[in-house]
């Protein structure tokens, strides 16, 4: 679907790398199939490749996406992670093999006929959410797996349920969503989302669809166009890249990414 094409050659929903000197711990990102690129950015794997000195902490940053993961080798323990309006940290051990599937912004919504508000902030047991996708990875996904012959046995499950999805969405919503991603979240959202909604529908279709408002989505797609440009700590200070994206001064630049982020941009880009 078009508007679906749009919002994949628009949006790149990132995660931090996971530095290699915190010890043995790889984090990859696969692409889905051709088919199925519209509506999922990427299966991905974190796990360590031996035990580790000490528990770690696994910060996600909001990245405006709804997530399923799995313990690789439990798969009966399934999640669903929905909108963030800030970084969140994950205790997860000194041993660990997560496996996770990335929605780009609307697509889970519309896939599984969900409401993205009522997953907002917090990760849920998938079996409560889509049983049956929580089934048939229980079923299917095997501790011995790699990460590419599991996104293949995803694949097979999700194609079929894309192509017999009767995709029903109101177009004005989604003219807005891609106006927020051509604008990289900056715009005045009252005055710069001319789509035919009232400011009261326009934030309750962003609800439903990503989990949140207009204002908080395009804050976090602000945030995302900054992790993008990989700015440099000396290219922070000399380019101003805080400027270009809306910001009035460094003070609320550096407030707002630390609370998407959970460090200050020169600790991020060190």
């Amino acid at each position: 679907m078009e508007a679906y094409q749009r919002i994949k050659e628009l949006y790149r929903p990132r995660q931090p790398s996971v530095r290699s000197g915190r010890g043995h711990v790889t984090y990859t990102e696969v692409p889905p199939s051709a088919s199925l690129q519209d509506f999922i950015y990427c299966y991905w794997q974190l796990k360590t490749t031996r035990e580790l000195d000490r528990p770690f902490v696994y910060r996600v940053v909001s990245d405006g996406c709804i997530d399923i993961f799995f313990n690789h080798a439990q798969p009966a323990e399934s999640s669903v992670m929905g909108f963030c309006r800030k970084y969140t940290e994950f205790p997860i051990g000194a041993a660990f093999d997560y496996v996770g599937i990335r929605f780009f912004p609307a697509a889970f919504p519309q896939l599984f006929g969900v409401n993205a508000k009522d997953l907002s902030n917090q990760s849920q047991d998938l079996d409560q959410i889509v049983p049956g996708l929580a089934s048939f990875i229980q079923d299917h996904i095997k501790a011995t797996h790699e990460l590419a012959a599991m996104g293949a046995i995803l694949n097979a499950r999700l194609i079929p349920l894309v192509q017999s999805t009767a995709f029903d969405f109101d177009k004005r919503f989604y003219r807005a969503l891609v106006l927020i991603l051509e604008k990289s979240g900056h715009l005045e959202i009252e005055e710069g989302l001319h789509t035919g909604l009232s400011p009261r529908q326009l934030r309750r279709v962003f609800n439903h669809y990503i989990g949140t408002t207009p204002k908080v989505f395009s804050k976090v797609v602000r945030f995302q166009h900054i992790l993008n440009a990989k700015p440099s700590t000396q290219s922070l200070k000399a380019d101003k890249l805080f400027y270009d994206v809306g910001f009035y001064d460094q003070a609320h630049f550096i407030k707002d990414f630390k609370n998407f982020y959970g460090v200050t941009p020169t600790r991020a880009f060190q």
